[in-house]
């Protein structure tokens, strides 16, 4: 960031372990048809696609900026890290509706990662092996 430019107004980071291997965390937002279903008021266009790794994105639409969804292989695992560096586009916002917005976007990460958490890892805890999980 030049000394001219000022940092975005939004600036969210998440962090959730999910018990599965990136691959399949990676599957998930592989389908473009996920994106709107996440982020249902924004626009979303690839720039880096880093496979098991994650993908980074421009954003516009109610935000204009950049967001990322990172996978790093953490023991039996994956830890999801989530990025979103965006300004709201529209009317200008009071500094408590900005507020406002900021925890409305991170809580909504938040249950994205939980909501992924539950379904792909379907009951197994963490150190358990995928194969006893399924013939517990």
């Amino acid at each position: 960031m030049s000394a001219t430019e000022e940092a975005p107004t939004l600036d969210i980071v998440d962090e959730t372990f999910l018990a599965v291997p990136p691959s399949t965390v990676a599957a998930v937002f592989a389908d473009p048809r996920s994106w709107s279903l996440y982020w249902p008021d924004l626009v979303l266009e690839v720039y880096t696609d880093r496979g098991d790794e994650g993908l980074r994105w421009t954003v516009r639409g109610a935000l204009v900026g950049t967001m990322e969804v990172w996978l790093e292989p953490v023991l039996d695992g994956t830890v999801l890290h989530y990025f979103l560096r965006a300004d709201p586009t529209g009317p200008r916002r009071t500094p408590r509706q900005l507020r406002a917005e900021r925890d409305r976007r991170a809580r909504a990460a938040k249950a994205i990662a939980l909501g992924l958490k539950d379904v792909l890892e379907d009951g197994r805890e963490p150190g358990v092996a995928p194969a006893a999980h399924t013939q517990g």
